[in-house]
């Protein structure tokens, strides 16, 4: 079985936000990088899990520079096998699901997995485009993976409950909390990270279907206000006129 992960660069959550170019770009200056959570905690893990229970093989893809480099050498020390990075860089997400869906259709994978969503642009849109470049099955915001043979059991949250499918593989499914738990790497994992091969590709022609035109930060929080508990009257007001809650 050949499983593809799909990796992301994202700021960490901790990162301070700014912008440049009149608020057309991220700052990128002084910010550390992560692998996006929901790609490394729960896609990531989850297909290292099935590697080690039905002897599959871990690729990882990324789109970006040579920047992305040492992320996806932290995925090859949590255990992927192979990498690939195509080398171009766009926050267009159906670009990027085409140079995905343009390496998954070279290399015929059984499942791609991608996380339900990146922590910085807040898209959930590669996965279900990968899918249908590809023209295959396509579940999301995945909870649970179950798999028999080439039946998968998936467990979905939905609005008020749960859903359960099965899909015959291949198939491609986002995924979130509840699909696996994160892991760090060892040191063996870290060392070996070092030699296992990572691949550069020029990219395919695709179009760019999307812009930046700007963007903004939220406004600035506004301090707290102290009221006294037999000041009900004053309460109120500040709930009716100021926070608009009632």
């Amino acid at each position: 079985m050949k499983i593809l992960v799909c990796i992301s660069k994202t700021p960490d959550t901790t990162a301070k936000i700014a912008f440049t170019d009149n608020n057309t770009k991220f700052n990128e200056a002084g910010v550390q990088f992560i692998i996006n959570p929901y790609d490394e905690w729960y896609a990531l893990v989850r297909a290292l899990e099935l590697k080690e229970t039905i002897g599959a093989d871990v690729h990882l893809i990324t789109v970006g520079g040579a920047d992305c480099d040492p992320i996806i050498r932290k995925a090859l020390a949590l255990g992927g096998d192979e990498a690939f990075r195509v080398n171009a860089n766009s926050a267009d997400s159906f670009y990027i699901a085409s140079q995905i869906a343009a390496h998954a259709q070279s290399k015929q994978y059984d499942l791609i997995f991608t996380g339900k969503e990146t922590i910085d642009f807040n898209g959930s849109g590669i996965g279900g485009m990968v899918a249908e470049l590809l023209e295959l099955p396509y579940v999301s915001i995945a909870a649970k993976f179950d798999l028999n043979g080439t039946k998968a059991t998936i467990n979905r949250e939905i609005e008020g409950g749960e859903e359960v499918c099965e899909v015959s593989l291949p198939v491609v499914v986002s995924c979130q909390k509840g699909m696996a738990e994160a892991r760090i790497p060892n040191m063996r994992g870290i060392m070996a990270a070092k030699t296992k091969p990572l691949t550069v590709v020029e990219p395919v022609e695709a179009a760019t279907l999307t812009s930046v035109v700007s963007f903004e930060l939220p406004p600035a929080k506004s301090g707290v206000k102290l009221i006294s508990p037999d000041n009900v009257d004053e309460l109120v007001k500040l709930l009716h006129d100021e926070a608009k809650v009632i």
